[in-house]
């Protein structure tokens, strides 16, 4: 339970002592949004490596030279765990927003920061505004901001790692319509972290591995109306590839 308290409290403690800093934030972004911009992402990145440092997790990192430094993509990950957020954002070279549950818009400070990190919310419920945040989605990637977004639409508590559930097709538009490179993102062995022993945190390994980039315009059009599923099938082998290394 240690480690679960000071997690708590740590990411507690920033976020309270963090409104100066988003005032500071705020006035950098009148004068220069992407001096803010990258500000902030380094910020948060920071805080995240503090939160996996106290948590003790192994983090091993396969394939990172797949992700390009320089250009926007569509990360699509497997989600087993709420780590799998601080997991993965230190990693993430260039401005980088995530789509997560409406919910977490309703908690204050923290989504001040995620909005600053052009995270989206989605609506799970309502058809038309998830519709208008995958268009959202779409802006952001075309004007240079990496997007993650887990297409299994919730958190996956089926027992075996390799029991995904279905990708939603529409997560993928982001994709297809503003042209950029798609990049499998398998996470292995979160959920040992905190969600198979909650409330504890204890240490463990975790395997990240970045797939080669997909590049839906170069498939032929029958693999092109199931995005998805092809998108799955490659993030599914790599899962089982690292089994063993958990």
């Amino acid at each position: 339970m240690i480690r679960f308290i000071l997690c708590v409290t740590y990411v507690v403690v920033f976020l309270i002592l963090s409104i100066p800093l988003l005032i500071a934030e705020w006035i950098i972004g009148k004068f220069s949004p992407s001096a803010k911009d990258i500000s902030s992402l380094r910020i948060i990145q920071a805080v995240f490596k503090g939160v996996l440092w106290i948590s003790g997790v192994k983090v091993t990192v396969i394939g990172e030279e797949n992700v390009p430094k320089d250009a926007p993509v569509l990360y699509i990950g497997n989600h087993r765990s709420f780590f799998d957020i601080p997991l993965t954002y230190p990693r993430c070279p260039i401005r980088t927003g995530y789509v997560a549950k409406k919910e977490l818009e309703k908690v204050p400070l923290l989504s001040s920061w995620m909005k600053y990190l052009h995270c989206l919310f989605l609506d799970r419920t309502d058809i038309k505004q998830g519709l208008k945040t995958i268009l959202t989605a779409i802006e952001k990637v075309k004007s240079g901001i990496s997007i993650c977004i887990f297409p299994e639409g919730t958190r996956n508590k089926n027992e075996k790692e390799t029991d995904l559930l279905p990708f939603h097709e529409g997560s993928f538009k982001i994709a297809t319509r503003a042209k950029c490179p798609i990049i499998p993102m398998a996470i292995s062995g979160s959920v040992n972290l905190w969600e198979a022993h909650f409330p504890k945190i204890k240490p463990c390994h975790v395997v990240i591995e970045y797939g080669k980039p997909i590049y839906v315009d170069q498939l032929d059009k029958e693999t092109q109306k199931h995005i998805g599923a092809y998108t799955q099938n490659i993030l599914l082998e790599m899962l089982k590839k690292n089994e063993y290394l958990i």
